[in-house]
């Protein structure tokens, strides 16, 4: 698949034509009410990061919770933090459908009943079993939430921002972690459970004054709505018919449902197979596996406080996931994604090297490690830890962190972003269980260091695989990726093209 070149979708001399039209009409956007709508939106991705933060604060204190029948052992434990994948997979299979037939907007909207639902079971809970419904809710909501803003940030944003603020998903679920972590170090779980439920009721309160994605109104024949949509989202000075036609003419082979046999066109199972491995090797990266190890890596650094040690990680998450939002229209995905799967790899490499080489100091050689045990005899390597730690942070975040969902967000045709779409949120979330749940026995079969040169090799697979596969997407209308994908069937490289849209 030749991943650098863009057909027109037009004849040469018409498609610059419609570049310079494209120009022009962008240097008159106005994106103040634009960034209004990126922020009602991004409102879920922060429900969702307080989701994911929950769980370490809360099941510190469930541990040693007042009531015996809430007392969580190192198994229900495990399942309190993990079982929110399994809802979030429900949650992509169920938003792909209802994100086609009720509108981004609403599906958006409606997130917040699962996510107030959870946690008032878990606020409420008198066994661990309401706890564990309250997750899988509180999942379900995450699931669609994660599937749905995306596409509706896409739908709404232009060329010269679609980037930016498709990262602003990412940035905000870090955002949500490190805010749960730190509400976690004043607050008990059902304190810091009422203070997580806050952001859906802000997210309904904005999204109900927001406007509904231009693309899936004209592909609804909502013609008067579409076009108060746009005047909304690009302001009174630009020519929105034209944007109006331009959308039209490129849905007007999509007016039909998707049905399985349009998988045999290229402009729909070429961007789904990059999508679904897009998502595996998001997670086949071992990042849950490495977020797990941080407490106990910091503690061997001599930061005693765990609940500051995960603040930390979450803060340089967020610091490298705002960098990566502010450079991704300028650098690029697809660049990014291999900077990014490069640093990984060597920092997995790395920890594979530390785990190597504590286990050779380790006296007794029959005993399993753990870095609890090699620490006695290795604290002068913590320093190997720390940068293996940090790198591998950073790398994921400036790339394979945001890009994976931002690049689902742009690759699918209109009639098939929300089966595809969800299709990939279910792959995601899928594996992220699977790698959660498999690790303490890959740890005991592979061993320590061979488990992380493992993520290190699949890391590398990414990068390979970026390389050989992935689009460039940077200034391309989402009318211009779709015709790469289905002008390119039974092409080899193509003739050279016009330039991208800047």
């Amino acid at each position: 698949m030749d991943s650098d070149v863009f057909e027109p979708l037009l004849d040469p001399s018409r498609s610059q034509d419609t570049e310079s039209q494209h120009h022009r009409y962008l240097s008159k956007v106005q994106n103040r009410n634009l960034y209004l709508v990126t922020f009602a939106a991004v409102l879920g991705p922060l429900s969702f990061g307080f989701v994911l933060g929950y769980s370490s604060p809360a099941i510190s204190n469930l541990k040693n919770a007042d009531d015996p029948r809430l007392v969580l052992d190192k198994e229900t434990a495990s399942w309190f933090g993990s079982i929110v994948t399994i809802g979030a997979a429900v949650g992509g299979i169920f938003g792909g459908w209802i994100v086609d037939r009720i509108g981004r907007k609403l599906s958006l909207m409606l997130c917040a009943v699962p996510f107030v639902l959870g946690f008032m079971l878990i606020i409420s809970a008198q066994s661990i079993w309401m706890l564990l419904c309250g997750r899988v809710l509180t999942g379900l909501a995450s699931g669609v939430t994660s599937l749905v803003v995306p596409v509706y940030i896409s739908e709404t944003s232009h060329s010269r921002v679609r980037g930016t603020l498709g990262s602003c998903v990412q940035l905000m679920v870090v955002i949500g972690i490190v805010g749960a972590y730190i509400s976690g170090m004043f607050l008990d779980w059902r304190w810091l459970a009422v203070f997580c439920s806050i952001p859906p009721f802000l997210m309904v309160m904005f999204m109900s004054f927001m406007p509904e994605s231009p693309r899936y109104l004209i592909n609804q024949d909502r013609r008067a709505e579409a076009m108060a949509a746009l005047r909304f989202l690009r302001g009174p000075n630009v020519d929105h018919e034209w944007e109006y036609r331009q959308i039209e003419s490129s849905g007007s082979e999509e007016e039909s449902s998707l049905r399985l046999a349009d998988f045999q066109n290229p402009s729909i199972y070429k961007p789904f197979v990059i999508g679904i491995l897009l998502m595996f090797f998001q997670q086949a990266t071992g990042i849950n596996a490495i977020m797990f190890y941080a407490d106990t890596i910091f503690e061997e650094a001599n930061f005693k406080n765990s609940s500051l040690a995960s603040v930390i990680v979450g803060l340089v998450q967020v610091v490298f996931t705002a960098v990566a939002a502010l450079i991704m229209d300028k650098a690029g995905r697809k660049i990014l994604l291999i900077i990014s799967g490069t640093i990984m790899t060597v920092s997995a490499a790395l920890f594979g090297v530390y785990f190597k080489i504590t286990e050779v100091h380790v006296n007794n050689s029959s005993v399993p490690l753990t870095l609890g045990s090699a620490a006695e005899t290795a604290d002068h390597l913590a320093w190997l830890a720390l940068l293996s730690m940090g790198l591998f942070i950073t790398g994921f975040a400036i790339g394979w962190g945001p890009i994976p969902w931002l690049i689902m967000s742009e690759i699918f045709p209109l009639r098939a972003r929300g089966v595809a779409s969800g299709m990939c949120v279910v792959t995601n979330w899928g594996c992220a269980f699977l790698v959660t749940k498999i690790f303490h026995d890959l740890m005991d079969f592979l061993t320590s260091y061979g488990t992380f040169w493992l993520f290190a090799g699949f890391c590398g697979l990414n990068v390979l695989f970026t390389i050989l596969c992935v689009p460039e997407t940077k200034g391309k209308t989402l009318e211009q990726i779709e015709s790469y994908f289905q002008r390119g069937q039974g092409r080899g490289r193509s003739a050279p093209v016009s330039n991208t849209i800047q």
